[in-house]
């Protein structure tokens, strides 16, 4: 059974993850949003981990940073990612 602390675990992940990725490619929180077709301060939340992000928006996201298969995945369970990894390779 999944606990708040587990859900708000799994956000910060995600949002630490987000933001090293933009980093990595020298994007700025507004270009990332301009990219994805979202508003910069959204972007911004997300990062904090405040936001709830749903599956469409990682997905716009994902595509602006052009990110392939389930690298976001990472940010989840690494069992999960291993996988989707596999399934993917077979």
């Amino acid at each position: 059974m999944q606990t708040k602390n587990t859900r708000l675990k799994a956000r910060k992940i995600f949002a630490q993850k987000l933001r090293e990725i933009r980093l990595q490619q020298g994007l700025s929180q507004e270009e990332l949003a301009a990219l994805a077709g979202l508003h910069r301060t959204y972007v911004g939340s997300v990062e904090r981990g405040e936001r709830n992000i749903s599956i469409d928006n990682m997905e716009c996201l994902a595509m602006a940073l052009k990110i392939q298969d389930c690298k976001f995945c990472l940010v989840g369970k690494e069992m999960m990612l291993k996988t989707m990894m596999e399934m993917n390779m077979s």
